[in-house]
């Protein structure tokens, strides 16, 4: 298996500033020394996520997500950790080595990077026939009639794909492409399929080719629109699905509206690209589409790094009523509000702003409906609420999609709605939530456009206080490093009562340099997730103490008392017992006199059960209360 060495991983971290990082992603306000920001892995209105420069690591109180530079990439873009440390070495200018190269595993990264160079290329012969092959004359005719020139076709990288297949498999035989890459890049198709030998077809032919990009505006599919009617093809035609392509994944134009969706606080989710397009050209560049798919639950985990608001600009007619509604009931559970624009019918984005332009429509972006008044809103315009049971039947409805939201103070504002437009009471309405929110959830029916859902993360491993506060001083100070790894025996003998000990004594093993952020932080990457949770989490505070040394001992005076006590109990516990024979009662009683006696001699610490441990301090000694001079105690 490749690996990269740990001194390369260093020099990664080393050259990247994480406040500059996570701030590329998220917005990030200076709190203190440290800076926090809305966690962009799980839904909340509190800040709980800080970003510690001193530290070079950041962590979220609410979902103990924490690391480094290299943790927040693979966390946030999904990457695996090899994958996660090139895309910072590239960032930062670093060259990086690796070892034991893994054959399996360079050929794939070598398919990937062929892939996305054909992706590229591509492009840009689709794009150099648009705009010059006479052949391609009907397709700049077609732009034209809507209201697009050549200045929007380069924007976009908008091509053409001709009808004579034997253009393009020249052009890719010329670039070396091989016509298994063709197939593998979804361009084309074997004639029989699972037969590599009954030769390729192209798969898109005399159709407009939009390039559809990942967030780091990677060409990794095309979407080809119709030219000509022809009854036996769809009007869009879409990559498959390939291993650098997945529909449930991707928005189009995410890479360009990553931004103004921070800015405007809300992304603007329309149903094709060309709307999109006209949206960007004419400035409302937060607007975003699904590809060739229905909007899935990935899609707003995706959509939910960026904003927590969605304004849904759908057909207003039957069909776009429902698609709202399903949009709704994959965004509420991840957190995300939705608001409805409400589209005169006939039109969309693209002929809207076209005929009242761009003033007119962010009118009726402005005028947008909470999902619930446009969804009961619409149910009363075709009288469905004027029965009792139709009533009831819609509170069902609502109760049920209520019920999915995920954000309990939006849920209470969109009760008191629902209430309004039934005429009924809030209880009743809250106990049928409450109803069904105590059923067992149903079996979700396979998405065949979706993939199955991550595992949930990895509990921390259990670790008690003290020694929680162990570990932070052992990463932090060198002196407490020093210190806590002479104690073997005594953390040893402590871990047959406090949770955690293992964990510490793999952080000395490993002595990881405290005055090195990146040499920490490479130590935490190369722990199991469980291990990396607990101490990200029980380490997130603010920085070594003063004198680390002082502290790690007045903490191990507190982990010793409390061991003490816990001994105590037990074998107290332990007389009690029936049948007990007299030599053990004997044996038991000379360890409660023992351990009495050790507790007696520390009684000149005074213990708070708060940490850290400036909180419990030496008893002042009786020759300084009279302020004489002497020596140590």
């Amino acid at each position: 298996m490749a690996q990269i060495p740990k001194e390369s991983i260093e020099q990664v971290l080393s050259a990247t500033d994480i406040v500059d990082l996570i701030q590329s992603y998220v917005p990030l306000k200076r709190a203190g020394s440290q800076f926090r920001a809305n966690c962009p892995f799980h839904n909340e209105k509190t800040p709980s996520f800080y970003v510690n420069p001193a530290r070079q690591s950041f962590h979220c109180f609410g979902c103990g997500k924490g690391g480094d530079a290299i943790s927040f990439v693979r966390d946030y873009e999904n990457l695996p950790f090899m994958e996660a440390v090139r895309k910072l070495a590239g960032r930062a200018g670093v060259q990086i080595r690796e070892e034991e190269a893994d054959p399996e595993a360079d050929q794939k990264r070598k398919s990937k990077g062929r892939i996305l160079d054909l992706h590229r290329e591509a492009a840009e012969f689709f794009h150099a026939l648009l705009l010059k092959a006479p052949e391609a004359a009907h397709a700049r005719d077609y732009l034209k009639s809507r209201g697009f020139g050549k200045e929007m076709a380069a924007n976009w990288m908008i091509g053409w794909m001709p009808e004579n297949a034997r253009m393009f498999l020249d052009w890719a035989r010329e670039r070396k492409f091989s016509g298994r890459e063709l197939v593998d890049a979804g361009i084309c198709y074997l004639r029989e399929e699972g037969n590599a030998r009954s030769g390729i077809r192209v798969r898109f032919r005399d159709r407009l080719m939009f390039p559809v990009r990942n967030e780091i505006g990677d060409v990794i599919a095309f979407s080809g629109r119709q030219l000509r009617e022809d009854p036996n093809s769809g009007k869009y035609v879409n990559s498959p699905e390939t291993f650098v392509f997945r529909k449930s994944k991707v928005l189009y134009a995410l890479d360009r509206a990553k931004k103004p969706i921070l800015k405007e606080k809300a992304a603007l989710l329309c149903e094709g690209q060309l709307d999109v397009i006209s949206c960007h050209e004419l400035g409302v560049d937060h607007a975003i589409a699904p590809l060739g798919t229905a909007f899935t639950r990935e899609h707003a985990r995706l959509l939910r790094r960026y904003t927590h608001h969605v304004l849904a600009c759908y057909d207003s007619d039957k069909a776009g009523v429902a698609a709202s509604e399903r949009l709704f009931r994959e965004l509420a559970p991840e957190g995300l509000s939705m608001r409805v624009v409400c589209m005169p019918a006939g039109d969309d984005p693209d002929t809207y702003l076209k005929s009242h332009g761009v003033e007119g429509f962010r009118g009726l972006l402005a005028e947008a409906k909470e999902f619930f008044d446009f969804k009961l809103e619409h149910a009363r315009n075709r009288g469905v609420l004027n029965s009792a049971a139709g009533r009831t039947a819609a509170l069902t409805e609502c109760a049920e999609i209520l019920a999915l939201m995920g954000d309990v103070a939006a849920r209470e504002n969109q009760i008191n709605s629902v209430v309004a437009h039934l005429q009924t009471s809030s209880s009743a309405l809250r106990q049928e939530i409450a109803r069904l929110k105590s059923k067992p959830p149903r079996m979700a029916r396979k998405n065949p456009n979706s993939s199955e859902q991550a595992a949930p993360p990895a509990e921390p491993t259990r670790m008690h206080r003290i020694v929680g506060f162990l570990c932070h001083l052992a990463l932090t100070s060198p002196g407490a490093q020093h210190l806590l790894g002479e104690q073997f025996e005594t953390l040893h003998e402590a871990s047959r009562w406090l949770e955690g000990i293992p964990l510490l004594e793999t952080i000395l093993s490993a002595s990881p340099d405290p005055a090195s952020n990146a040499a920490v932080n490479t130590f935490l990457g190369s722990l199991p997730e469980a291990d990396r949770r607990a101490l990200t989490r029980d380490t997130a505070l603010e920085g070594a103490p003063e004198d680390g040394m002082l502290a790690a001992e007045h903490a191990l005076a507190l982990l010793s008392r409390t061991v003490l006590h816990m001994r105590d109990t037990a074998v107290k516990a332990a007389l009690k017992e029936p049948g007990l024979s007299s030599e053990r009662m004997l044996e038991l009683m000379k360890e409660v006199k023992e351990i009495a006696g050790i507790m007696r001699s520390t009684d000149r610490f005074v213990y708070d059960d708060e940490l850290p441990p400036s909180t419990f301090k030496p008893k002042q000694p009786e020759w300084k209360k009279r302020g004489e001079r002497g020596g140590k105690v």
